[in-house]
This record gives C-alpha cells, structure tokens and sequence, in this order.
C-alpha cells in the first residue's frame, strides 16, 4: 500500500495549479496576440505550412510588383507610340500639301522648316525614356538608341539613320512560377530600318523640298503609310501584351486571397472559442485554488490544539 505524505500532495498540488495556470496563461496569450501560433510547440505541423504560405505570399507580392513595372512600361510605349503616330500624320498632311505644283520654293522652304522641327520631334520620342530607362534600345536600355550629332545650325544630322540598328534584346519581367513576358519593341521594328528607316524617309523629304522636286516629295506618301502601318502593328502588340499581363495580375490577385485565406486558418486564433476556453480555464484554475487550500490548510500546530 503507497503511504501518502503531506509532501506528496503538496507537490502534486504545485503540479496541478502550474499546469492549470499554464494553459490558462497560453489561451490568453493566443487571445492578446490573436494567433493559434505564438512557437513552434505550439502546432509543428501548422508552422510548416505557416512558413510555405508566408513564403508563397513574399513570391507572390514580388510578381505583382513586376506586373506593376511591365504595365507601366507597356503604357508608356503606347503612349510613344501614339505621339509617334500624330508626327507621321502631320507629316503626311505636309507632304500632301507640298505634293502641288503650285507651291512656289518660298512654300516649300517653309514646309521643310516643319519637316525638320517633326524630325526633332520624333528623334525625341525615339529616345524616351521611362526610369531613366531607354525604352527603344532592347537590353541596352542605358544607351541612347538615337544619338544624332548637330548640325551647325542646331539640327540634328540623321544622315546615319539608315545604318543604325538598335539592341533586339527582349526585357522580360517574371510575373508567375516560371513565366517570363517580353514587355518591350525595339526601335527598329517602330521606327523602321536601312531605307525603310523614318528618319532617313524624312530626310529625302527635306532634300525634295529643298530642291522643289514635288514628285519626289509626293512619292514618299506611300513610305509615309507604310511607316504608320508599322507603327500601328507595333501597337497591336503591345496592346495584345498588355491584356496578358492584365490577366496574369488578376491571377495573382487571387492567389493572394487564397494564400491569405490559408495563411488566416492556420494561424489566426477564433476569438470566439478562445473566450469560451479562457472562462472554463478560468473557472478550473480558481476551482484548484480552493481545493488546494482545504488540501494545505492543517499543519501541526493544528493537531497540537
């Protein structure tokens, strides 16, 4: 038979008092915090996808901000492009205009002053930049695609435009677990290449007005419409580009709700349950104060009375 001494149920006591303060004390520290996981005791197996949903997250949030940068690039482009676009269609309106006879050298003389103010013009939208980024010069986008000397006069010499090539190189952001987009259109496929280049067109336009040829003048029309046909299809893509990388975002969107959503179960307390649990864990604790007092209460001067 055990004998059972005052020191045992003391001690066992203590045991009790400190388990019951002890769970009491963790349901008000996941109440203060309002999470279920304060240690990783506290649920092994939930840390771990704690972690995995938290890491998720951090990917997530770095693609959403690379759709943000590639939007922002796709936006600026067309809105270049677009500016390009009203240059060739006041150059086209030009040229159609000095394309009649009756124009006498003094018309043309001033035609060709807008010419070459439109050529400045464009040379400057061929050379935009977006975060001190050249956005018409592929991978090499902190070289100036377009850099033209002077002229004495301050004009810009594009006798050279034919024989520039700028950098194919694609810039591509990664928007997804192993999806990469190419956000960007080089120079030469907006601005066109060798004869086909805009700004060599320009200047055959400027050198027929300068001679009064208006045949000369009147035959690059047809240059004209092609360059704007190019540009258009420029356009289309980045517009096609933009509507995918529209949807990858709002796919993203909702992988951060999912992943949130997960993240949230896992590791956010139910304020509700744990109220409950506290008032029960409450009453236990103040239950095993009392029993434990009438427990210790006799000593030995108690007997010796």
């Amino acid at each position: 038979m055990l004998r059972v001494t005052s020191n045992m149920m003391s001690s066992q006591l203590m045991l009790n008092l400190n388990r019951n303060a002890s769970r009491m004390n963790e349901t008000q520290l996941q109440a203060s915090t309002g999470r279920k996981l304060n240690k990783p005791s506290d649920d092994p197996v939930g840390i771990t996808y704690s972690l995995r949903y938290r890491g998720e997250l951090s990917s997530n949030e770095q693609y959403q901000k690379n759709v943000d940068s590639a939007v922002s690039w796709l936006d600026f482009s067309d809105s270049t492009m677009n500016q390009a676009g009203e240059v060739l269609n006041r150059l086209k309106s030009l040229v159609v205009q000095a394309s009649s006879e009756t124009n006498e050298q003094s018309g043309l003389d001033s035609i060709n002053q807008e010419v070459i103010q439109l050529k400045q013009q464009l040379v400057d939208i061929a050379n935009s930049k977006l975060n001190g980024k050249y956005v018409f010069n592929g991978q090499q986008y902190d070289k100036m695609p377009y850099n033209f000397p002077k002229n004495p006069d301050g004009s810009l010499d594009t006798t050279t435009a034919a024989t520039i090539t700028t950098d194919q190189g694609s810039v591509e952001y990664l928007v997804g677990e192993s999806v990469k987009i190419g956000i960007n259109v080089t120079g030469n496929d907006v601005f066109g290449s060798g004869n086909d280049n805009v700004f060599a067109m320009m200047d055959r336009i400027s050198q027929a007005l300068k001679d009064g040829k208006h045949d000369d003048v009147s035959t690059e029309l047809t240059n004209i419409e092609s360059s704007t046909n190019r540009l258009l299809s420029m356009r289309a893509e980045v517009g096609a580009k933009t509507n995918r990388i529209e949807l990858m975002e709002s796919r993203l969107g909702d992988l951060e709700l999912n992943l949130t959503d997960l993240q949230s179960k896992t590791e956010d307390a139910d304020y509700g349950e744990l109220i409950m649990r506290s008032k029960i864990q409450e009453n236990i604790y103040n239950a095993s104060l009392s029993a434990g007092a009438k427990i210790i209460q006799p000593t030995l001067v108690d007997f010796l009375r």
